[in-house]
């Protein structure tokens, strides 16, 4: 069989020869979902190649009710005159190499193959198996709209189309894995969105070299930022809302969305990003300015909690009197350092087995465990109460981050502090301290930009309306580009 000069197999006229080429690449016969039906359109041998489940039966009976009721004088010369006089239908087009009709049959495309006429129509009517439009269970708000993405991309860009109705928004479909071809969309407003960033995001994807996105937009990140995988903080924002995914993009971001995935990926992203969050936005000003101050002390109480109660325990001298009740009253039968780490790992498997756990008995054994593991192990002398107060406050607050990898972040951090304050006292946390310092204002963002921008380079403006919700602009302004 002959190459095209883009190196591309030309699809031929003949039925027999395509039907075979079809077995030899698709092995239609090997596989029960991959069906081939044959009918007669205009007196011209013709035949279906489509996956089951993924085809509106109504659709398809419509289409094909209308090929046969074709003439064979009516039959026009050349393929493009099937498409555009016989097929009543909307999303059709003419495919000319084997490469494309592959790729597009296992999306879910109807392909039409008719005896000599070179190439095959490609009529997409296809429909995915899908959840309903709902609020995610993460990203929940107290007001404001109630619907979700779902792991199907083409809902997923229309939710985004509700909200902007512009011109100049840019939504390219690209395919990622050699075997997996999974539908990769990049999402971003022309004249807004930086260029440079968008042909190096649009490049790094068409480049990336991988079999499959078998965990979606996790392998993805991983593809596209390789560098500095031992810092924690993330490099990505993740959202579940449509309404946040169109309020980055207006903003000058890039959002790309992967099929099967009911989450959006917004690039470039910085630490005062992934606080920020819908709620600030659906109240007031002074409203969302208290949530997000509030927000802001958490993650730092979280951060700095337990190392600095370790720190007062190894130093008791230190603590002022009027702090004098946080001392520990019980005798320490487990050194604090292993009680601490001990909790942080004991926290991670109750929400493990809380995610295991079904539904309708997620409350009683809630219930149970928190009174077994509360009472019990304080009674038995393996903790002290101080301890699972403040491990319990931890555990607790870091639920007010809505990114599960800043959280995650946090805690590493938390620990690294811990441990170093356990082994060196106070020069251990200053030293900890210090670490994770650098960590965050050593960061990149995917762009290459600062990971606490606008506090470097340092942005006035847009440090005001970071730390405070100031009113929701006219007209938009991008400080990033000044």
């Amino acid at each position: 069989m002959s190459q095209n000069q883009k190196g591309l197999t030309p699809i031929g006229g003949s039925l027999e020869e395509n039907k075979s080429t079809c077995e030899r690449l698709l092995g239609i016969s090997k596989s029960f979902d991959l069906i081939c039906r044959d009918m007669k359109i205009g007196g011209k041998k013709s035949c279906f190649y489509f996956v089951d489940g993924f085809i509106k039966d109504e659709v398809m009976l419509k289409i094909m009710d209308s090929l046969y009721g074709i003439q064979e004088s009516d039959m026009p010369q050349t393929i493009e005159g099937v498409m555009t006089d016989k097929l009543p239908y909307v999303e059709v087009e003419i495919l000319t190499c084997w490469e494309d009709m592959k790729r597009n049959l296992f999306s879910g495309v109807l392909c039409l193959f008719i005896n000599g006429y070179e190439g095959c129509i490609a009529i997409d009517c296809r429909t995915y198996p899908s959840r309903g439009v709902e609020e995610p269970q993460k990203d929940k708000v107290l007001r404001g709209s109630r619907d979700g993405f779902v792991e199907t991309v083409i809902f997923n860009t229309a939710l985004i189309r509700r909200r902007i109705r512009d011109t100049n928004l840019r939504v390219e479909m690209l395919n990622v894995g050699r075997a997996s071809k999974t539908d990769v969309v990049m999402c971003y407003m022309e004249g807004r969105a930086n260029d440079q960033l968008v042909q190096k995001v649009r490049d790094r994807i068409n480049n990336i070299e991988v079999d499959a996105l078998t965990m979606n937009q996790e392998s993805l990140a991983e593809c596209l930022y390789r560098r500095k995988w031992y810092n924690p903080f993330p490099k990505f924002k993740y959202t579940e809302r449509p309404d946040t995914a169109a309020a980055c993009i207006l903003e000058g971001n890039i959002i790309l969305l992967v099929d099967t995935s009911p989450s959006a990926m917004v690039i470039p992203t910085s630490v005062f990003d992934i606080i920020e969050e819908a709620d600030d936005y659906y109240f007031p000003p002074i409203t969302g300015t208290y949530l997000r101050g509030a927000r802001f002390l958490i993650a730092f109480v979280t951060l700095f909690m337990t190392p600095l109660f370790l720190l007062l325990m190894q130093n008791p001298q230190w603590i002022p009197e009027w702090l004098e009740f946080i001392r520990i009253k019980e005798t320490v039968h487990v050194a604090l350092i292993f009680q601490f780490l001990i909790l942080e790992v004991a926290v991670d498997g109750l929400k493990l087995a809380a995610l295991n756990t079904p539904s309708m008995l997620t409350t009683p054994l809630s219930i149970i465990a928190a009174l077994v593991l509360g009472e019990f192990s304080v009674n038995s002398g393996w903790f002290n109460s101080e301890v699972m107060l403040y491990m319990a406050f931890v555990a607790l607050a870091n639920y007010t981050q809505a990114s599960l990898e800043l959280g995650y972040a946090l805690k590493f951090m938390r620990i690294i502090l811990l441990i170093a304050t356990s082994l060196f006292d106070l020069w251990g946390f200053i030293g900890g301290t210090a670490l994770v310092a650098l960590a965050v204002c050593l960061n990149k963002t995917v762009a290459g930009s600062s990971y606490i921008y606008p506090l470097i380079p340092f942005r006035p403006k847009e440090c005001m309306r970071r730390f405070f919700r100031v009113r929701t602009p006219h007209t938009y302004k991008n400080d990033r580009d000044q």
